[in-house]
């Protein structure tokens, strides 16, 4: 008996030491005080250094060697590289919902990073042949869009798979996941101020190759990196395919009220009293929440649905919170649509540009070393400083709300947007400048390949704006989708964070080609054709960005007020 009872008391000391729902990586039950926490996620984040590394190193100088190697025009490259990044960040949804549905996030994450590695070794061959052939373009879009295809598994995959390091049932360990959040941006960061230096003078002074030939052992060397984290991760145990379960509750909460009108129109008033009654119900039934009174069809009419229909009260209650979430995610995309320009138009306008600073010549590309080393900064001084104060002013747990931090974003946005056209308009005056004092013999003389006497530094101002709002914005939105996600949809909500990048890209595309064809109608010169950057009208589009942004802002702001958090955020 007193041994039988030992044993009853050891199972259930064990069973409290384990993590429910988590395995560790060979399938075991996760342990606490083992597995988990911060010395776990720390792997995540150098590993997301090399591998930001490797995706920025070609992407942030992409634009340029389809332009100057490639044969692209200003206007098919920047095309070309948004369609590329924009695919690569909309990836990412598949990488969460194989990590939610089959995989774990430990797995995705090294089957994606031998895909990236594949890829980026064929654009170092493709660099080294250097051939502007059909073939040739053939080969190099083979090679991009088997990173695209990896980049989008690694960064649907890694930032939840850190996220899942916490313990989101203490007020620690709800604290050190925010950290880790806006940590893993300071690491992309990290990766990035690699990638736009030492990357981008090696593409520029020794060759292509060489950039493309780092990238490759950036991500070769992150695998066993992430390897010698795995006795301390705890994974999460994958519970089907969490699309499945949101398609299978609307399609149960559509199925419910057609046939519940179907047996209604079946029915007749037979007395007044009838009929009033018949009246009260619509007003109740109106007064209720639509989104709320449409999907708990699925759970009041759950006896009369077929059975593969059938749905959980859990199960509603997941797919109510995750449609909740969508009109934020949508206000987000315009923003990401201006990050777009950091990569494309605003390289090309600094290739025009004065690029020495003293005896030193900055390669364009580089550019985005601004908002990187800015963003390093300014990430930590958030952390330890901001965040503290704000926790103290505001008497809460997160000090700031995650809505909080990325409607900051999005009004960092708007003046970005305003900057970016004021520069532009400052450097179409340069232009027109030297211009006219060439056409007048004067002794200053320029030519289209000349830089401009004007200093790129002017460009930096809108990289800092767009690169603070990207701080506030992405990590608010990882943070914001993690946190408000359902358990079992968690990589998958996560992975919207880069889908509105994705789709912030395809949008910069569509733009594109909308103001082109509206602006080039009755015979008009489009805004943004041909291969000269300075016969553009850059600062119009710019303009419009800003106006577009600022909509987008106030269409925010009615979603963010009505917005209710799963968990109070105080």
């Amino acid at each position: 008996m007193i041994m039988s009872l030992e044993i009853q008391q050891m199972d259930e000391a064990n069973r409290l030491s384990m993590w429910n729902g988590y395995v560790d990586w060979r399938n075991r039950p996760a342990l606490r005080g083992y597995h988990g926490g911060m010395l776990a996620a720390s792997f995540v984040l150098v590993v997301e250094v090399l591998e930001n590394l490797a995706f920025l190193a070609n992407a942030s100088n992409l634009v340029l060697y389809l332009s100057t190697k490639m044969g692209f025009s200003p206007s098919g490259a920047a095309n070309a590289v948004t369609a590329f990044m924009g695919t690569a960040f909309f990836l990412a949804l598949l990488g969460g919902f194989l990590a939610d549905a089959f995989f774990t996030t430990f797995h995705i994450y090294l089957v994606s990073a031998a895909i990236e590695f594949l890829g980026l070794l064929v654009l170092t061959i493709q660099a080294h042949e250097h051939s502007t052939e059909p073939w040739a373009r053939v080969v190099l879009f083979v090679g991009l869009y088997l990173v695209a295809l990896g980049v989008g598994g690694i960064k649907g995959s890694l930032p939840p798979h850190g996220a899942e390091q916490f313990d989101e049932t203490t007020p620690t360990g709800r604290r050190q996941r925010s950290f880790f959040f806006n940590y893993f941006i300071f690491s992309l960061s990290c990766g990035a101020l690699i990638a736009v230096t030492v990357v981008v003078w090696l593409e520029d002074n020794k060759g292509w190759s060489y950039g493309f030939g780092v990238s490759t052992a950036a991500i070769l060397i992150s695998v066993p990196v992430f390897l010698s984290g795995s006795r301390f991760y705890r994974l999460k145990v994958p519970s089907g395919s969490p699309i499945t379960t949101l398609f299978k509750v609307l399609t149960a909460a559509l199925y419910a009220k057609y046939k519940k009108r179907t047996s209604r129109n079946d029915v007749t008033c037979h007395t007044r009293n009838e009929c009033n009654d018949d009246i009260g119900k619509g007003n109740a039934d109106r007064d209720e929440e639509i989104l709320g009174s449409f999907l708990d069809e699925a759970v009041r009419e759950r006896e009369s649905l077929p059975r593969l229909l059938r749905c959980t009260e859990e199960q509603v209650k997941d797919v109510k919170i995750v449609i909740k979430t969508l009109p934020i995610f949508m206000s987000t995309i315009m923003l990401n649509c201006c990050l777009a320009q950091l990569s494309t138009f605003s390289i090309q306008q600094a290739s025009t540009m004065n690029t020495k600073l003293g005896s030193l010549t900055v390669p364009p590309a580089a550019l985005p070393v601004f908002p990187v080393v800015f963003t390093m900064i300014l990430a930590p001084t958030y952390n330890h400083l901001l965040l503290p104060l704000a926790r103290k002013t505001t008497k809460t747990e997160t000090g700031v709300t995650h809505l909080q931090r990325i409607g900051t974003g999005l009004v960092l946005s708007v003046l970005a947007m305003a900057v970016a056209a004021l520069v532009e308009m400052k450097r179409k005056l340069v232009v027109k400048e030297v211009t006219c004092c060439s056409s007048n013999n004067a002794p200053f003389s320029y030519s289209y390949s000349s830089p401009l006497p004007i200093t790129f530094l002017w460009i930096a101002l809108q990289y800092l704006f767009l690169g603070s709002a990207d701080l506030f914005t992405l990590a608010g939105m990882m943070e914001f989708f993690f946190t408000e996600a359902p358990s079992t949809m968690r990589s998958l909500a996560t992975s919207l964070s880069w889908t509105s990048l994705a789709m912030g890209y395809y949008l910069s595309s569509v733009l594109i080609s909308a103001v082109n064809f509206v602006t080039g109608l009755n015979q008009h010169k489009p805004w943004l054709l041909g291969r000269n950057l300075n016969e553009y009208h850059l600062e119009r589009f710019y303009w419009l960005m800003c106006v577009l942004s600022g909509i987008n802002f106030l269409h925010y702001l009615f979603w963010a007020k009505r917005y209710t958090y799963r968990f109070n955020q105080s």
